[in-house]
């Protein structure tokens, strides 16, 4: 009997140390689950942020402007007509010796070259235009700069370009104008053109009509030959920037 008795002593004793054991284990977790609870709470809490700004999120990734690409000349610089380069100066008059075309831009170059001689005559032809400038040279009126409109009413040789330099000597420049003409003879007349210029350089320049008056068929009147007033006048201003 005693032994019975102090066994259910001792199952008693154990019985209270687990109960103790457990409300003791209960009571420190509570603080650990209020703490994991603050954290979940407080994670998705807005961002403090700049007054005057709008609040975000912690989670919230703003992307950084990107610059818009520098504009570069490339892109903003338009077609042009082309053009000839303009050569320094020349002092002392200016003679200018053609054909009906030299007719066409009489006073647009009359207003850019103040003082120009001009020689114009209907279908004349390259060598009657050395005749002339030979006569000018005799009588002490050829200025200092020649102007050649010839071409356009047939064909020039090599022969033809060199005497027009043989009549021309003395002249500091001597300004040949190449021909816009829908005849056979546009394209050879044009290359003996550059050709002679290139022989000599330093006196012989080229005014490339040819070039600037392509892409303006409006320039010419139904013939396709001859100028309306706006390519009469583009042309005294090529012809200006030589003379």
């Amino acid at each position: 009997m005693d032994n019975l008795r102090r066994t259910d002593a001792i199952i008693g004793i154990a019985l209270v140390a687990v109960l103790l054991a457990l409300l003791g284990l209960g009571l420190s977790r509570r603080p650990a689950l209020a703490s994991t609870a603050s954290l979940a709470t407080t994670t998705h809490e807005p961002v403090a942020t700049i007054a005057g700004t709008r609040p975000t999120t912690a989670s919230t990734v703003t992307a950084a402007p990107v610059a818009a690409p520098p504009v570069t000349a490339a892109t903003t610089t338009p077609a042009t007509t082309p053009t000839s380069t303009t050569v320094p100066p020349v002092a002392g008059p200016v003679s200018a010796v053609g054909d009906s075309i030299m007719i066409d831009i009489q006073p647009y170059l009359q207003t850019d070259i103040p003082g120009v001689s001009v020689d114009g005559v209907v279908s004349r032809q390259f060598e009657t235009g050395i005749g002339v400038v030979q006569a000018e040279r005799a009588t002490g009126t050829l200025g200092s700069v020649l102007v050649v409109e010839l071409g356009t009413n047939g064909s020039v040789t090599p022969s033809d370009f060199d005497a027009m330099m043989q009549a021309a000597a003395g002249v500091k420049r001597v300004v040949f104008v190449n021909v816009n003409v829908p005849r056979p003879w546009e394209a050879p007349d044009n290359a003996v053109l550059a050709a002679g210029v290139a022989r000599y350089p330093g006196v012989a320049v080229l005014a490339d009509w040819n070039a600037v008056s392509t892409p303006h068929p409006e320039w010419f009147t139904e013939d396709q030959v001859h100028l309306q007033p706006a390519g009469a006048q583009a042309l005294a201003t090529l012809v200006a920037q030589y003379a």
